[in-house]
């Protein structure tokens, strides 16, 4: 075993600049769990066009995850994460008018430019981290910078329940009620709770992409990447010829939907299945889910020492399938129970998909990776899914039949893959 440390005394900087990134897009995924339950208020939307939100926001890596590789051959790593932050920021930024105006399409188009960058902080922050330092060690660097991304996620779920969410709900014959004079103040105060968060977050991501471009970084996080074929259609081709390949990209859609269509929906479940829950209240279920999804990674992480991972990915899939059932079924405080639990089972998912798909890809991994990112569209499309269950069937506790679906395609891959040991 080596005794070079895992980061470089001289990278020690870069790393951290690089590694509170994961943190930051944390902060931004989650939020929108806030905002679907805050806009379906403001805007009385349907839970079909509430999903919309977080349509709007996959779409952004779907659309840019293939550009962000090739911006990042053609001008490096350090290049892409700047381009990143500015997306990001000028999207947060973009909340203030839309408040202003108070339009829905408006902040769904925010949420797009706002996921483009992330897109590109993806695509980029991973491999650059695992070259921060020595090869032997990227695994272990890579393990630390994921840490933080559950903690940016609670943070977002904090700063969304405390100062997004006022804890004031009115039906929609309520709200239909209103004096006109009434009801334009609710609407402005609703919409312009919005305001300040993002502000302070668009400032923030901008002040950071400074930060990032005043620290000197090694010449492996600035130079061209000329190593990898990154994106080339050749590569895209073999690739989607390859059959354990296809299904691992199927199973990581099938489960960025399952995970974001059970967190964006829980707030709403948790009003449905238990009527008169508080909204926030029902915000502080999905903080323990967040708690117990970090719980997971790390206690999946220790299992992996004794279990192979495609076997517990399996194992993990079972339980998160056999648990969104039972809130389907069941409803009350057992279901949301159930929900989040299911959390801790999905920890390990999305990371043990990605490493068992690009395994033994060599120069073709970055544009593996490529398409791996492009996937998370799933998160779209699925909280349409069961937004439109939802309106259909006249609850959102039916609605969580589709994520337990989901982890059943989860499972297809993880027994694929499985190797005798």
């Amino acid at each position: 075993m080596s005794d070079e440390p895992p980061v470089p005394t001289t990278r020690l900087l870069p790393f951290a600049l690089i590694v509170a990134l994961f943190f930051l897009w944390g902060i931004a995924n989650n939020l929108n769990d806030i905002l679907i339950a805050h806009f379906k208020k403001l805007f009385v939307l349907g839970d079909l066009q509430a999903g919309l939100v977080q349509s709007a926001f996959y779409l952004g890596y779907f659309c840019l995850a293939i550009p962000a590789a090739l911006f990042m051959r053609a001008y490096g790593y350090r290049a892409a994460v700047l381009l990143g932050l500015c997306f990001y920021g000028a999207g947060a930024l973009l909340f203030w008018p839309a408040a202003s105006l108070q339009s829905y399409p408006f902040f769904l188009a925010a949420l797009f430019v706002i996921a483009s960058g992330l897109s590109f902080l993806e695509t980029s922050a991973n491999p650059l981290i695992a070259r921060l330092g020595p090869p032997e060690s990227a695994a272990r660097r890579l393990n630390l910078a994921q840490a933080f991304n559950p903690l940016g996620s609670i943070t977002g779920i904090v700063i969304g329940s405390q100062f997004i969410l006022s804890g004031v709900a009115h039906s929609p014959a309520e709200i239909a009620a209103m004096p006109p004079d009434v009801l334009a103040q609710w609407r402005a105060g609703e919409a312009a709770a919005v305001q300040l968060p993002y502000l302070l977050i668009g400032l923030g991501v901008l002040a950071w992409a400074v930060l990032i471009r005043l620290t000197a970084f090694p010449v492996i996080a600035t130079q061209r990447d000329v190593e990898e074929d990154v994106g080339a259609l050749d590569d895209f081709r073999a690739l989607l010829r390859d059959p354990r390949i296809l299904l691992g990209v199927l199973a990581q859609f099938f489960y960025v939907g399952a995970q974001v269509g059970v967190w964006s929906f829980l707030i709403r479940y948790a009003e449905v299945a238990v009527p008169g829950t508080p909204e926030r209240v029902a915000a502080g279920y999905l903080t323990i889910s967040l708690v117990t999804f970090m719980a997971g990674r790390f206690v999946g992480s220790a299992l992996m020492g004794v279990v192979r991972a495609p076997s517990l990915l399996a194992i993990f899939a079972v339980a998160g399938a056999l648990l969104c059932l039972f809130a389907t079924i069941a409803g009350g405080m057992g279901g949301i129970i159930a929900l989040i639990a299911s959390s801790f089972f999905m920890s390990i998912m999305y990371p043990t998909i990605f490493a068992e798909t690009v395994e033994g890809l060599g120069a073709r991994t970055k544009s593996a990776a490529a398409l791996l990112v492009m996937v998370i569209i799933g998160g779209a499309v699925f909280p349409a899914v069961m937004g439109l269950v939802s309106d259909r069937t006249g609850s959102m506790v039916n609605a969580m039949a589709v994520p337990a679906c989901c982890f059943l395609v989860v499972l297809a891959f993880a027994s694929t893959v499985r190797k005798p040991a």
